[in-house]
Order: C-alpha cells, then structure tokens, then sequence
C-alpha cells in the first residue's frame, strides 16, 4: 500500500504519514535494499497496542510477585497452578496457557531436567534442593504478556544456584544487547557467549518470540546467534527473550507420555528467566518480568 505524506497512517495509530511513520518506512526500504531481512508492519506495534500489552503485564509481574511471596517447600504444583489461575482470573484476565494447544492448566511449572511446558499436578510436590521455573502468560483486553522466574527451594547445591544466576545474566545480557537499529543476531550472540563461557550451553530447538496481539507472533528469537545477522530490531516490535541454559548438552526430548513436557537429554539440571521487551526510539523497555 502506498500512502501519500497526509493519509492517515498503516500503523492505526490515526496520525498523519509524514508525523508517524514515514520515515520509519524509508530506514526500513533502505535496509531491505541493503540485504536485511526487515520485519513486516504487523509486527509493528502502535502505541494503543503498546499501552494495552502494558496493562496485560501489570498483571502478569503481579501473578509472578505472588508465587514469589508464597512459594515453598513442599507445596505441590497444582497448588502454584491454582494460585496463578484465581489471581489472573479476579484481576478480569485470562491465564494464556489454559487449553493453547490443549495445554491443560494455567500456568508452565518445570523443575530441574525439564527445560519448559512442565505440567502442574497434585502429586508433585516442592523438594529441598529444587530449582523451579515458573512460567506465566496474561491475556487481559485482548493484549497477551509473557514472562518467567526461576525460584529455588531449600538447600540448594552451589553448581545449580551458579546454573539459575547465569541464566538469569544470559537473559539480561541479551536485553542489553537490543538496540533499535541492531539485529535479533545480536541478542543470540549475547546469550551464547555468556552461557558457553561459564560452561553451559544454550538451548536451540526452543526461543523466544513476538508477543502482544497473540500468545506467540514473529519473529523466533534465537538465543544463540551471530552479530549484526537475523532481523533488524525496529522500534514498536514486542518480543520475549527467554534463554533456557543447561549445565550439560543442549540437547532435548518432549515426555511422549503427555506431548508437552521438555527435558534435557542428558538428564543435567537446566534454568530459564523471560522478560517481555519493547524496542523503542532509543532503546529497550522492559515490559514484563
């Protein structure tokens, strides 16, 4: 669609051409013809959307400060999925991942070996030494936030409370490395260098991904990659950065006993911290966590 510079413009924002994105459109053409591989407008959130994905994850951060505050040894996990479920559902909002795809509780809760999608249930219970990510997702308005946590139980072991914190600096090395301008390769390369560097690796078969207007949109976020390769990152995109960071191989298997369950094909422990992130005219804004 070709606009003139004062038709109202593509993005809905019900601004001028030449006031909103205009010369967005001209960087975006020059990239192209550059090489790059630039993201479509649909990815392009305007500012009634971005208000929108902000008030979905006041939400979901107040689900995720909830479970922090009373999570504890010896608590199953469908008592963690049952929390999530009646906090999200009195605050007006949806739980995403109820029934997406046939996924059969409200919140992902993966425990040591299980990389994601672990599936709540009244027989496991919370053990000393854990380590346990909690992954939450809000629809709220329409607008969808995603973000996870890694909480540990008890006692511990040193090598698995190193593991959590650096997962934890792999994904804040990762936002770190957003820029408008930059590229989803930039992100990636973040993440493995710090990862390998102490030792782990990272996981390839899953990413993060866009969020916002759908549970999962454009673009995959790889969490290992290449500087200045991938996507440009163009302010208004949404997307989760979510590495998941074993202490051994990256390779891993879904439980064929319910089709959802990840684990490490090694058996090694693995963690995961997930912001939702905003590009913006200068940088980076984190809109869940």
């Amino acid at each position: 669609m070709i606009l003139s510079r004062n038709d109202k413009c593509w993005c809905g924002s019900g601004a001028k051409y030449k006031k909103c994105h205009m010369d967005f459109d001209e960087k975006i053409k020059m990239l192209k013809e550059q090489g790059h591989i630039v993201p479509s407008r649909d990815i392009i959130k305007n500012k009634e959307q971005i208000k929108g994905i902000k008030e979905s994850a006041k939400i979901n951060n107040a689900v995720l400060d909830l479970v922090e505050k009373n999570i504890k040894l010896g608590m199953s996990t469908e008592e963690i999925n049952k929390m999530v479920h009646d906090f999200t559902v009195a605050n007006g909002a949806i739980p995403a991942p109820l029934n997406y795809g046939g996924f059969p509780k409200s919140v992902c809760i993966s425990i040591n070996d299980v990389v994601c999608h672990g599936i709540p249930n009244e027989k496991e219970k919370l053990q000393d030494g854990d380590i346990v990510n909690i992954d939450v997702s809000t629809i709220y308005n329409g607008y969808f936030s995603d973000a996870s946590r890694m909480y540990m139980i008890g006692n511990v072991e040193d090598r698995h409370r190193k593991l959590v914190n650096v997962a934890r600096e792999c994904l804040i090395k990762g936002v770190e490395a957003v820029k408008p301008w930059g590229f989803l390769g930039d992100i990636g390369a973040a993440i493995q260098e710090h990862a390998e560097k102490n030792g782990y690796s990272v996981v390839r078969a899953f990413g993060g991904h866009g969020v916002g207007l759908k549970f999962h949109e454009d673009p995959f976020v790889a969490h290992v990659g290449t500087k200045g390769e991938d996507m440009v990152l163009a302010p208004g995109m949404v997307f989760t950065i979510e590495p998941m960071i074993n202490e051994g191989d990256y390779e891993v298997f879904v439980d064929a006993d319910d089709d959802w369950t990840v684990l490490t094909e090694d058996g090694g422990y693995s963690a995961q911290w997930e912001y939702t992130v905003l590009v913006t005219e200068d940088g980076v804004e984190v809109l869940s966590w």
